[in-house]
């Protein structure tokens, strides 16, 4: 890292209070925003919290309210929309592929076409603004996304974009100096919420090229990060105190409100949950925690699943702040072990030592509460019902990805991938297909990784080799037969496409190509 560069971010990283968090769409734009979202001028309600005012937006929201005011204007609200503001672009879209290129080159070909430059702050605009380059997943996803980047980052460390995961993780590193974490994604309705915490692991791929000194630079941002998510540092309830008094983690977003980028659909579902109540329970409280679990399942990437459904089935029953997620604890064990590192490489033992017990103390604690001896799988723990859910998932291979696992629990979780969860392109994320994107027949990338390497820390290499080899037929096949690369894939039939969800699958993608480029160069 150049020395300015370096130098910018610890005094960036030095900084002990954090910006006053920026206005998101529903603020600024009032009754606009809610007569655009639930009108549906857009297929897609993320389509206006992307767009880009043409003027002052104070101007535009007066204006709005004048010809509103007045029952005898004639007014068309798409039109008003298009008037006033700069629809999103989508640069991949009009990106023609060469099938006839093996796949490795059309992935560092989509580096450039993926790839956006610093920005440029823009008021009234959703974006926040970076200060240097980087990634995005591709079609809808316009920005940078915080647990996509890591598995991205796998195919930039093969492609020798070493430059570019260095860019990625000093936006991060400036994220969390502005804002106390890292955000969903960059854009203001993202910030109630984190992701899935990779940082530490970014940190490790970097510190493969340039040493540990790595983590002692990034000290600052790590600690934030961990401070976040034990509730140090914001309006959240991540931590809950388990019955013997260890202490472990769940998703928690902090605002109880639908989400900007999926209004309507959000308003749809608690319309639905609160059908099912007791006139006399409080329909305002209710409705606030069908959102807020809502926003908690977009923290968690998984979103949705019938993993966070209390019938299993249907997204009015979703209950995701109620579960303790196996795969968030092991994440949140690395991140305590990476602190740890960096705070030897510093030179406090001290503290070095301390994150260690930490760890240690997570450790015990998830293996006491989320692992069943029974069937020798991982599962969510339920807070409220005091007992391990019994969807099983495929986040229990997070578990042996982070080493949480003791090694004689290898062989029966290997048994149950194999039986369960391998079909002819890859693993499932669940075993039940309800129509959501993240179950049955679905596979993803970033799943597919943990659960390779997850095997092969623990010896399983057989059958991490099969895993592998499937879902690279699955996405050169696709690759060939359509030129694009997709954000998921049908792994139970790889003849059909992926579905379900709330928006059509996408192309490009960020973390598929990561993860396949590493995969191939594996081989």
């Amino acid at each position: 890292m150049k020395k300015t560069t370096f130098c910018t971010i610890l005094q960036l990283l030095t900084l002990t209070t954090f910006s006053q968090m920026p206005a998101t769409p529903d603020k600024i734009y009032g009754e606009l925003f809610v007569d655009v979202q639930m009108g549906r001028v857009f297929p897609d309600n993320k389509t206006f919290v992307d767009c880009v005012p043409k003027k002052d937006p104070a101007t535009i929201v007066a204006e709005y309210k004048k010809i509103r005011s007045n029952p005898a204007i004639r007014f068309s609200l798409q039109k008003f929309v298009e008037g006033n503001f700069e629809l999103p672009a989508n640069p991949a879209d009009k990106y023609q592929s060469d099938k006839n290129a093996d796949v490795q080159t059309h992935i560092k070909q989509l580096w450039q076409v993926l790839s956006r430059n610093p920005d440029t702050e823009v008021k009234g605009s959703s974006l926040l603004p970076l200060p240097n380059p980087y990634i995005v997943p591709g079609g809808r996803f316009r920005e940078v996304y915080y647990w996509d980047s890591y598995f991205t980052m796998l195919g930039l460390q093969e492609s020798g974009e070493t430059a570019m995961i260095e860019n990625i993780i000093n936006n991060f590193s400036y994220l969390i100096s502005q804002y106390g974490h890292i955000p969903n994604g960059n854009r203001t309705y993202y910030l109630s919420r984190s992701q899935p915490p990779y940082f530490s692991l970014m940190l490790g791929l970097l510190a493969e090229k340039k040493g540990d000194m790595v983590y002692a630079q990034y000290l600052r941002a790590l600690q934030a990060e961990y401070d976040y998510y034990m509730d140090k540092t914001a309006k959240t309830k991540h931590v809950v105190k388990m019955p013997d008094g260890s202490m472990l983690n769940r998703y928690y977003d902090q605002d109880g409100i639908p989400r900007q980028e999926a209004y309507k659909e959000d308003v749809e579902v608690a319309d639905s949950a609160l059908k099912l109540l007791s006139p006399a329970i409080q329909q305002d409280a209710e409705r606030k925690n069908v959102y807020r679990h809502l926003r908690s399942t977009a923290e968690s990437g998984w979103d949705f699943s019938s993993r966070w459904f209390a019938d299993g089935q249907s997204m009015y029953t979703i209950q995701t702040t109620n579960l303790i997620p196996v795969d968030l604890n092991s994440l949140l064990y690395t991140l305590e072990l990476t602190l740890s590192k960096a705070y030897k490489a510093s030179g406090n033992l001290l503290q070095a030592n301390l994150y260690s017990q930490l760890a240690t103390k997570r450790k015990n604690a998830i293996n006491k509460y989320l692992y069943n001896s029974e069937d020798g799988w991982y599962y969510d723990y339920n807070i409220t019902e005091k007992k391990q859910q019994n969807e099983m998932t495929i986040a229990a291979m997070s578990a042996f990805f982070s080493e949480v696992a003791p090694k004689e629990y290898a062989a029966k979780a290997a048994a149950i991938v194999e039986s369960k969860f391998l079909k002819d392109g890859g693993v499932l994320t669940t075993l039940k297909n309800t129509g959501q994107q993240w179950d049955a027949p679905n596979g993803w990338a970033p799943l597919q990784w943990v659960t390779i390497k997850g095997l092969e820390n623990y010896g399983q290499d057989k059958l991490a080799k099969e895993i592998s080899s499937r879902w690279i037929a699955l996405n050169t096949k696709v690759y060939k037969a359509t030129g694009k690369l997709m954000e998921k894939y049908n792994v139970e039939d790889t003849q059909k496409e992926a579905g379900g969800g709330e928006y059509p699958s996408q192309d490009g993608f960020g973390w598929t190509n990561g993860v396949l480029l590493k995969l191939l160069s594996r081989q």
